[in-house]
């Protein structure tokens, strides 16, 4: 770690000696249409105190701007944005003029808006709250549409690769992704779809998203019961009263094509609307593989008055896929087949619907106070059906294990927040309190199969392989179902004491109840046992500092604390109580340059200090062998590094990067028969990963719309299958199952066309044609795909 302190210390020793505060001028000209100049137009220099009015030749000026490369934006009702980018160097004129193209009888006014960094930029994130990275004692990334189509994204975890820290920790059977941060699965509770818990059992459609967010660290304070590694939250594009669109044709190898449509525009002056679509077939580098999927996104928006606003939306998928697991693994290696070797049975299938529909109430009592009401409602089912569980012997033979799987989830969640910013005296606040709810029913399916495998062989000789006969039907013998509510209440706010200082302080009160039901279908008549209805209730507190010495500076501390509720009983049989995490967080945000160059920096701890582990002894004191039966005596803790970096040095050129270590392992167990061993690291998370990616387009010249990009991913050595337990009758008294993975690097290129309304846009990725694998536990070993071609023809409306 010595490295990272030293980096640390270079970035803040930098900070206070960089660059000094110049500035130059920049004039320019307003025209009409036809090219006669506007004069009496007030200019308003985005929310500064700064007017200025075009001459009789349309001219205006501002003194004292500030140096760098800046996007000027110039907009107004009645009229079309533009943008525009302009560098200004110090005690120098520089020159922007601006033609207006719509109809400009009734301009009164205009207003300039700058660009600013990713750490200065306010932005409405996570359900609501507006606020400005740097003034948060946290970190947050947010990942774009122009990234997500300058990188042909087709899934979340070609969109995640450039979030530092966030990686891919499986592909089960090839029907999800389940994506980890700070050591901890995201999985479960910690993905949203526009401030709604999403169910992350299927591939979410990345084309109609305007960007997701990521927030690292601890997000229980708005959300509850949320694991401490961060969330993440996909924002889908929304109306718009500007008219526009764009239709795509995305093809690549494997056959695969995605048409895709994009329309949005006004109805009247009080509604508008959006209407994104896709369609994808494809095949697989796997044989056998295929996949084809369509998604539907309308929305509508209508201005109910000038302070309110409603948003209602909704969207539909429907994904038929093969179910794929992968190669395989005989004792801790994985098995040496050819990566497109399919070993699944022909007829293997699986089918994801996820449907949802939304309502968003906005409304604007004035500038400082806000009210939002939220309303989703969300369904999910996931069938499949096929052969699974690639666990081949020591000499390769193999027994196909069936497998049939049936999930179902309708959630309903309600929010309603409020956001007001106020003095007192000279102190200034801004505050987000609110209160929420959300309703969960569950629906898992068992099926057994008589015989329970199909078809036999030798993984080696898989051409020589018995595949087995008819279809084989499966039996449904039991069903679970399992309600689940939860209830919160919270209320955070940021205090400005001055200029410099910034107090975060925030506190939730949250309320979870669930109960499950299960069935047997295999008696007769069927038995139905109801578990004892578990509720559990926590505190989550959160207080953060930020120290701010220069405008372009932000140095953050910050404490949090989140909560995971536990299975099982305690020695009592009483239910036990959930784990409480703690989390501690260092960081500096910086700008350089005007904020061509921005950087965060975050150093963190999260220690689960009483971690549910099976219990020694029973309530009577004799030895306990029931692993439902649990005490809170177990810890670990999770450590490490992250390092952000945004840059947009010249005209046209945006270059992202981070770099993130972490080092999370259990630090006290019981050393019991089960228990895990103190001191190892957890199972699929790398100490190390990096991400590098630029991308950029040619503004003037003759090559005027050419574009290159090229990205780059690292995920380093990690540790997969489960990990080692104490064991009796094992030689060390040891049970070994942690399967070692290597190291990786993925590099993507790209170039690209645009002229006028058209573009061309091709990649190739996994260029050096790396094989590694993403590892479920021990049996789903699905290997990342090879060098691929795709392109993307579009033409904009």
């Amino acid at each position: 770690m010595n490295t990272h302190f030293r980096l640390l210390i270079i970035l803040l020793f930098t900070s206070f000696f960089s660059q000094a505060q110049e500035s130059g001028i920049i004039s320019g000209k307003i025209l009409s249409s036809d090219g006669f100049p506007l004069d009496g137009i007030a200019i308003k220099l985005g929310k500064e105190a700064v007017t200025t009015e075009t001459n009789s030749k349309g001219e205006f000026s501002f003194t004292n701007f500030p140096v760098g490369n800046h996007t000027i934006t110039l907009q107004a009702n009645g009229m079309k944005k533009q943008s525009k980018e302009i560098k200004v160097l110090a005690d120098q004129t520089n020159y922007i003029e601006f033609k207006l193209v719509e109809d400009i009888t009734t301009l009164k006014e205009i207003v300039i808006k700058i660009k600013q960094s990713p750490n200065k930029k306010k932005e409405t994130v996570l359900s609501g709250l507006n606020i400005k990275p740097i003034d948060l004692p946290q970190s947050i990334q947010i990942i774009g549409r122009h990234v997500i189509e300058q990188q042909q994204a087709v899934r979340m975890s070609d969109v995640v690769k450039n979030v530092n820290g966030l990686y891919v920790g499986s592909a089960r059977g090839g029907a999800q992704e389940t994506f980890w941060s700070r050591g901890y699965d995201m999985s479960a509770n910690n993905m949203f779809k526009n401030g709604f818990r999403f169910n992350s059992g299927s591939m979410p459609e990345v084309s109609s998203l305007e960007r997701i967010e990521v927030l690292k660290g601890s997000a229980a304070l708005l959300f509850g019961n949320v694991a401490p590694g961060g969330i993440l939250n996909m924002v889908t594009k929304k109306p718009s009263f500007k008219s526009g669109g764009e239709i795509s044709m995305q093809l690549g190898s494997n056959s695969f094509y995605k048409p895709a449509v994009d329309f949005y525009g006004a109805l009247d002056k009080n509604i508008a609307y959006r209407f994104t679509g896709s369609y994808e077939n494809s095949e697989s580098f796997r044989d056998v593989v295929k996949k084809e999927r369509y998604y539907i996104n309308p929305s509508v928006l209508f201005r109910a008055s000038e302070k309110t606003e409603i948003v209602l939306q909704g969207d539909y998928l429907h994904d038929d896929w093969t179910p794929d697991f992968g190669t395989g693994i005989i004792g801790k290696t994985i098995v040496d087949v050819p990566r497109n070797t399919y070993l699944g049975a022909l007829w293997s299938n699986g089918q994801t619907t996820q449907a949802s529909v939304s309502g968003l109430v906005k409304h604007d009592f004035n500038d400082n106070w806000k009210l939002n009401f939220n309303s989703s409602f969300q369904n999910f089912e996931r069938n499949s059906k096929g052969t699974e569980r690639v666990q081949p012997a020591d000499n390769g033979d193999w027994n196909r294990p069936l497998g049939q799987n049936r999930n179902l989830e309708q959630t309903i969640g309600e929010q309603i927040s409020l956001q007001g910013n106020f003095t007192t005296g000279k102190i200034k606040h801004q505050l987000f309190t609110g209160v929420d709810f959300e309703n969960s029913f569950l629906q898992a399916y068992t099926f057994t199969f008589n015989p329970k495998t199909y078809g036999s062989g030798n993984v080696y000789d898989f051409a020589n392989f018995n595949q087995g006969g008819a279809i084989p039907e499966g039996t449904n013998t039991k069903i679970v179902k399992t309600d689940t509510n939860r209830f919160g209440v919270y209320a955070q706010d940021l205090i400005s004491l001055n200029k410099k200082f910034k107090v975060l302080a925030g506190i939730r009160w949250s309320w979870q109840q669930s109960q499950a039901e299960t069935t047997d279908l295999t008696k007769n008549p069927s038995v139905i046992k109801e578990d004892a209805k578990r509720i559990d209730q926590a505190f989550t507190p959160k207080l953060g500092l930020v120290f701010q010495p220069t405008k372009d500076m932000s140095l953050f501390a910050s404490y949090s604390n989140s909560f995971t509720p536990n299975s099982g009983t305690t020695v009592d049989l009483k239910v036990i109580k959930p784990s409480l995490i703690d989390q501690y967080e260092l960081g500096i945000k910086k700008d350089f340059w005007r904020g061509m160059l921005s950087t965060n920096i975050t150093l963190y701890q999260i220690e689960n200090s009483n971690l549910a582990q099976t219990a020694e002894f029973k309530a009577d004191g004799s030895s306990n062998t029931d692993s439902s039966i649990k005490v809170l005596s177990g810890s670990t803790k999770s450590k490490g590094i992250e390092l952000d970096i945004t840059a947009r040095p010249i005209e046209g050129l945006s270059i992202l990067a981070g770099y993130s270590y972490n080092d999370m392992r259990y630090t006290k167990t019981s050393g019991l028969q089960g228990s895990f061993i103190e001191g190892n690291r957890l199972a699929r998370t790398p100490a190390n990963t990096a991400n590098l990616s630029f991308f950029y387009t040619l503004p003037t010249g003759l090559l005027k719309g050419v574009s290159l990009g090229s990205s780059a991913n690292y995920i380093g050595k990690r540790v997969g299958g489960w990990n080692n337990q104490y064991r009796a009758g094992d030689p060390n008294g040891i049970w070994d199952r942690e399967i070692p993975l290597n190291a990786y690097t993925s590099i993507d290129i790209s170039a690209g066309y645009e002229w006028g309304k058209f573009s061309i846009l091709c990649k190739l990725s996994n260029v050096a044609n790396e094989l590694n694998y993403t590892v479920h536990e021990n049996y789903s070993v699905n290997p990342i795909a090879p060098r691929q071609v795709m392109t993307v023809l579009k033409y904009k409306f």
